[in-house]
């Protein structure tokens, strides 16, 4: 069995950047490639998060404008439309995918 050659601390230190880079991406990215066709056909009732979305009668095009929108109501929707419980759910797993 072959030893990990150790990582000098420049190495981890860019690496855990890349890791915080690529988490920051995922809380900035669109809400259509955040939650794209592969995810919403494997947890949601829609091909889209667009109409996704137009089933609950909410429009957003951020995720922004996401928490503007009752909680309550886009919980209910998630549950009744998708494989979660919640919109939080939701969102970690979407963001988990990326």
């Amino acid at each position: 069995m072959r030893k990990k050659a150790s990582m000098s601390f420049d190495d981890l230190l860019k690496e855990l950047q890349e890791q915080r880079t690529n988490q920051e991406d995922a809380s900035n990215l669109t809400l259509d490639k955040l939650f794209n066709e592969s995810f919403m056909s494997e947890y949601t009732n829609s091909k889209s998060f667009r109409e996704f979305l137009e089933k609950g009668n909410f429009q957003a095009w951020t995720q922004e404008d996401l928490v503007h929108i009752e909680g309550e109501l886009l919980d209910r929707h998630v549950a009744r439309e998708t494989s979660f419980a919640d919109w939080n759910t939701m969102l970690d797993k979407a963001k988990a995918s990326i």
